[in-house]
């Protein structure tokens, strides 16, 4: 049967309440037999039921986590979920994480699952922000490690350290360049910075750098997110937001990086 953009969306958003209210079969449920959970982006994935089960009972069940949606963006089966997370580590301290989830649908015997899961968050960042917490943040810490490797071993938690790997400043730094050339119409600029990047309307439909102007020229960009070698920011204009994730590479010469794909989520005029 044919699944609409509003039947995508609300499997999407299952998940997030599934997690708030500890609901662990239900949070498992929402997957495909061989589902996979991305979080951070950069890390080591999760792949199939028993390993995404891992996954909930190292970083979801013990502790409290609510949301605040900021937006929701549609394209096709891909649902892309803006949000900022309140994490609460223990009793002295909730950790606050602007992220992006990224979810993408598939039928599975008829009913919409979640076929990946991937979170685009600063696991840098947010390490920052518990080590400067100071010595309250030590119990959580030392918790959270002894979780990690009772669930996932030592690879496991190797891989979920293996998200520290990212772009460094210089890789959001040239995105932000871009932004303020989409942003203000600027298409010779962001040509040269996009160079030979492949453009896509959700992950396959091409689009061109014109199309890109004319759907974002105007708009006013915020929350840039670096994840692996990935980076997402948001596109607010007349009234309708949008969501960009590039992937960054390396580049030649003086230029040290170079955006190789950029995919735009959002309704295309």
């Amino acid at each position: 049967m044919p699944f609409t953009h509003a039947d995508a969306l609300a499997a999407a958003q299952r998940s997030l309440v599934a997690a708030g209210t500890h609901d662990r079969d239900g949070w498992i449920g929402l997957f495909t037999a061989d589902g996979r959970v991305e979080d951070p982006v950069g890390s080591a994935p999760h792949r199939g039921h028993p390993a995404i089960g891992r996954f909930y009972d190292t970083f979801i069940a013990p502790r409290s986590i609510s949301f605040r949606p900021e937006g929701d963006t549609v394209v096709n089966s891909i649902v892309i979920r803006d949000v900022e997370l309140q994490i609460e580590m223990s009793s002295s301290l909730t950790m606050t994480v602007p992220t992006y989830i990224r979810y993408d649908m598939r039928d599975e015997r008829g009913e919409l699952k979640i076929a990946a899961l991937s979170a685009y968050w600063e696991l840098p960042a947010m390490m920052g922000r518990f080590a400067r917490a100071g010595l309250g943040a030590v119990p959580a810490g030392v918790s959270l490690g002894r979780t990690m490797v009772a669930n996932q071993g030592l690879g496991g938690s190797l891989g979920f350290l293996s998200g520290f790997r990212g772009l460094g400043s210089g890789g959001k730094a040239l995105f932000g360049r871009f932004l303020d050339d989409v942003c203000g119409g600027d298409e010779v600029g962001m040509r040269r910075l996009l160079s030979d990047a492949t453009l896509t309307l959700g992950d396959s439909e091409p689009v061109t750098s014109s199309d890109l102007v004319k759907n974002l020229s105007g708009g006013n960009w915020s929350k840039l997110i670096g994840a692996g070698r990935s980076v997402a920011a948001r596109i607010d204009r007349d009234g309708r937001r949008s969501v960009l994730i590039a992937e960054i590479g390396a580049g030649t010469g003086a230029d040290r990086t170079r955006i190789t794909r950029l995919r735009l989520f959002a309704e295309v005029n």
